[in-house]
């Protein structure tokens, strides 16, 4: 049985999750996302319906097989984390205006998974 599970004689991968999908997607989202911003805007997720407000996105994770999780800080600088099923994934990525005006946009597009080229200011430049 286990050598069923082999390809030349290397052990098979297991097949991803569908939290683990999501959130490889989500990143490349928010990579597209970032790359179009200017150096006045970052990230954020909007929250659908009533006073719900917006997260500053600082990071992305998922558990398995079927979460998704994002946290950051809101309106108010307040720490806040939004987990949810991967059936029920609605992200509305939104450009806001930095907290910082003299500090560089944070990106973390780049530091969600390795393979980010657009640079650090996250607006495609190198």
């Amino acid at each position: 049985m286990a050598q069923a599970r082999r390809r030349r004689g290397k052990p098979a991968e297991r097949p991803k999750s569908p939290a683990e999908w999501a959130h490889d997607r989500l990143v490349l989202y928010i990579r597209n996302f970032e790359s179009q911003l200017d150096a006045s805007q970052e990230i954020a997720m909007g929250f659908a319906g009533g006073e719900a407000g917006v997260l500053r996105i600082e990071g992305l994770g998922y558990f398995d097989p079927d979460m998704i999780t994002f946290y950051g800080r809101d309106e108010d600088g307040m720490k806040t984390q939004l987990v949810q099923h991967v059936s029920q994934l609605s992200v509305l990525l939104r450009a806001v205006p930095k907290v910082q005006p003299q500090e560089p946009p944070r990106r973390i597009g780049f530091s969600l998974n390795p393979g980010w080229s657009g640079g650090e200011s996250g607006d495609g430049s190198v």
